[in-house]
């Protein structure tokens, strides 16, 4: 009797400790994923300062796609049409934001855009409502309105090159992105995540590729005229913003509670803010920090009650 109490304890402690290691390995991925997701708006910034914004996003996911496809399809089944078709339109949606955010950045400081972009739970709360007919409790009522006034003052703070149609698009490019994540619930795709994030970058950046051939974008085009920097920032692009930091949330996803890992959601805008001030030397006006400080703030609220999808 003896023998078994000692095996049984000594059992749980080894499941203990490999629990405790994996949420160790977890907050270290979720670390990777609010610095790394956060520092994109810059690199985005710094990228299509010579790289134009729609043949830069396309070739970025594109090539990541490519890339990361091979490895998640390894030992499972070939997608079927209908997970393609279902990858090829959320992946429209939330990487075509992606697209125009590239395209805003051009106009827009990179902290302002991830403050306005933070707005996506906002929007998945508001087209949820809509769409689905949910209906919302006090605190996700009271984080749309506390959000809408971040807005106001965030839209308020433009200064020097930041044009008001700037802003709008980055509006637009957080809505895509959260009707796109809702859809994602609803269209057929992959159970695997890495197989669906695969699949949606490469169908979205083929055609964002395409879009920038019709635009006159890819004809343009002169590899002499991409800064060195510009290069640095779109390589750091696919391989540590889409290839690791997806790697890492999907590890923090499966070893965390979905409200830790949702976290990133109003950590990201507060790490973009702080790079692009620190290493674009981009001002903070009192209306951008006001404006900033609600929109997290209604973030937060929604986000402890309902968390995001990424």
């Amino acid at each position: 009797m003896g023998v078994d109490t000692r095996s049984g304890r000594e059992a749980r402690q080894v499941v203990l400790r490999k629990e405790g290691a994996g949420r160790g390995g977890g907050w270290v991925a979720l670390l990777v994923v609010w610095v790394v997701w956060g520092s994109t708006y810059l690199a985005i910034k710094v990228s299509v300062e010579s790289l134009p914004p729609l043949l830069m996003a396309g070739a970025r996911f594109a090539i990541a796609g490519l890339i990361m496809l091979p490895f998640a399809v390894r030992g499972g089944h070939w997608p079927r049409r209908a997970e393609w078709l279902g990858c090829g339109i959320v992946g429209l949606l939330l990487l075509g934001a992606n697209a125009a955010l590239s395209f805003a950045e051009r106009t827009v400081p990179s902290g302002l855009a991830s403050l306005l972009i933070a707005t996506v739970p906002l929007w998945m709360l508001g087209l949820d409502a809509a769409l689905n007919r949910v209906r919302l409790g006090w605190a996700p009522v009271c984080g749309l309105v506390i959000g809408l006034c971040g807005v106001g003052f965030l839209s308020g703070a433009r200064s020097g090159h930041v044009s008001a149609a700037g802003v709008v698009v980055c509006l637009c490019a957080a809505a895509s992105w959260a009707l796109g994540t809702i859809l994602s619930r609803r269209l057929p795709t992959p159970a695997n995540p890495g197989l669906g994030a695969s699949m949606q970058m490469l169908v979205a950046g083929l055609v964002l590729v395409g879009a920038a051939g019709v635009s006159g974008e890819a004809g343009s085009f002169k590899f002499a005229a991409v800064s060195g920097r510009s290069w640095l920032a779109f390589g750091y692009l696919i391989v540590i913003g889409s290839i690791v930091a997806f790697s890492a949330y999907v590890v923090a996803v499966r070893a965390l509670p979905t409200a830790t890992v949702a976290t990133y959601a109003y950590v990201n805008p507060v790490i973009a803010v702080l790079l692009g001030f620190a290493v674009l030397g981009e001002r903070l006006s009192a209306s951008m920090l006001l404006g900033g400080a609600l929109v997290v703030g209604a973030v937060v609220l929604v986000v402890r009650q309902s968390p995001p999808s990424h």
